[in-house]
């Protein structure tokens, strides 16, 4: 199974590079995460917000590969504990399908990436700055893995 997180914005910090760098590189090959990095539209002070966030969700369903368990993050999505995600993660490895995360832009997921989900996620009820998003997604993957492995990272 590969996890694909599909996240609007490029060209990010060094730290946010080398932050889900760490993380995504401890992961078994059977349960890798790739990054795709949807291009920002320009946003200026008279843009048309809904438009541009409808414009990056059609960009981003173009991103999910065929047969994605898709999981759309939202501030209203479920909130899992990390042993839960370890149990959601053991589902989506016995599942046999591929899974791909979805992070918005600014402005959150257009309604047509909303309605393409399987499913909605929510990491904290706090409003997270996009970049650090791609951090925390990989590492609480990385523990959740370890929980089901067994592995003292999450003591």
């Amino acid at each position: 199974m590969q996890i694909h997180l599909i996240a609007v914005g490029q060209r990010m910090p060094d730290w946010v590079q080398a932050g889900f760098k760490e993380y995504a590189g401890r992961m078994p090959p059977e349960c890798r995460i790739r990054l795709v990095e949807i291009a920002a539209l320009k946003r200026t002070r008279n843009a048309d917000l809904g438009r541009i966030r409808e414009k990056e969700g059609e960009r981003i369903l173009a991103a999910i590969p065929d047969d994605c368990h898709v999981i759309a993050m939202e501030v209203d999505g479920l909130r899992w504990d990390t042993v839960k995600l370890s149990k959601q993660l053991d589902q989506w490895l016995h599942g046999g399908r591929d899974v791909a995360m979805l992070v918005g832009g600014p402005e959150g997921l257009s309604d047509a990436c909303r309605q393409r989900a399987d499913q909605q996620w929510s990491l904290s009820a706090l409003t997270l700055p996009h970049p650090l998003v791609r951090i925390v997604l990989a590492e609480q993957i990385y523990r959740a893995w370890t929980i089901l492995k067994n592995h003292p990272y999450h003591r």
